[in-house]
């Protein structure tokens, strides 16, 4: 079911639909016929058309998720259902199989129109949230999958960001405002007693991580001037990763713990548009993860400070988990 994405709650299914720009959704319910008669049709067109933060085709089980249904009027299985920027603007009820191609490739083309809008403005998130890179074919900017109760930064200076601002939809101000650090309150975060932080990630399901994009915006002109020289930020260089801790690790810890992966930044892999690097990972390592833990090890330079603005997931959210947990709750096919 390549392309697809099960819906296993309401929050879910809102986030989508603020993170890109066009989501189909096929209610659907295990006892309907035509349903099952239809999903090869439904799946074909996914695995075509998604297209990360831009397409997005999700699964909705009417019995598992009846708020969901009862929000949106759905009466009949199987319904279609297309959102623009969150908003429903067409339906196809019944199986249907020229009308859903003729919906589904009608988006398509309207994509294409965003698309190339977007990129003449210099805009690569196709969608609500902010990505610093294109996102990698075939994924999607999953990062808002993150468990807020749990995170955890160490060596955090207090005097920046926290560890939610890493994660934060919103473009960086310094990108916003064409400086680096000219923000009232500070939406970035740099590290305390030297360049080392510790950033713990849980998320709410299970998740397969493809990559990570890092944004670090460093000062310049009179604003890194204001600044001794060892307490001007650096870049990340070095990065080591670590899966499925129950909690964060400490320093020390992470010294007598093997990375599952490490990873060097080299000084051309940023941007230099949007000071943003792409950090590829071993796919096959990372394919069952409930939680990450990123490692920033050092710096490119000899300062005490690193500075990082943000981190943007990317990869398929769920699916893995929800595809062993689905299960039939009633048989009412009338509704």
């Amino acid at each position: 079911m390549s392309g697809l994405i099960n819906i296993s709650s309401k929050e879910q299914f809102s986030s989508l639909l603020t993170s890109s720009t066009f989501v189909v959704a096929d209610f659907y319910a295990d006892w309907c016929g035509p349903c099952k008669a239809i999903a090869p049709v439904y799946e074909q067109l996914a695995s075509q058309l998604s297209r990360p933060n831009r397409i997005t085709f999700t699964k909705i089980n009417v019995d598992q998720q009846q708020d969901i249904s009862k929000a949106y009027g759905v009466t009949a299985m199987p319904t279609f259902m297309l959102f623009e920027r969150g908003r429903p603007t067409s339906t196809v009820r019944g199986a249907d199989r020229q009308q859903l191609s003729e919906m589904v490739r009608k988006l398509a083309t309207e994509a294409n129109k965003a698309e190339a809008s977007d990129a003449a403005s210099g805009d690569l998130s196709g969608g609500v949230g902010w990505i610093g890179a294109p996102a990698p074919k075939g994924y999607s900017d999953i990062t808002d999958q993150y468990d807020p109760k749990g995170l955890e930064l160490l060596n955090r200076d207090t005097g920046f960001g926290t560890a939610r601002t890493l994660l934060e939809g919103a473009k960086p101000s310094a990108l916003s405002k064409g400086k680096s650090g000219s923000s009232s309150s500070p939406d970035w975060v740099e590290s305390d007693t030297d360049e080392q932080l510790m950033l713990y990630i849980p998320f709410q399901c299970t998740l397969k991580v493809h990559s990570l994009q890092i944004t670090s915006l460093l000062p310049e002109g009179e604003e890194a001037e204001e600044r001794d020289e060892d307490e001007r930020p650096m870049r990340p260089k070095t990065l080591q990763l670590y899966v499925n801790r129950s909690h964060v690790l400490g320093f020390d810890e992470a010294e007598d713990i093997p990375a599952v992966q490490t990873v060097t930044i080299q000084p051309g892999d940023w941007d230099a548009k949007t000071g943003t690097a792409k950090v590829d990972l071993r796919f096959v390592k990372f394919q069952s993860v409930f939680s990450l833990v990123v490692f920033f090890v050092d710096g490119e330079g000899e300062s005490e400070k690193l500075r990082v603005d943000r981190v943007r997931i990317f990869g398929e959210a769920g699916e893995k988990r929800e595809m062993g947990t689905l299960q039939k709750v009633g048989d009412e096919p009338g509704e």
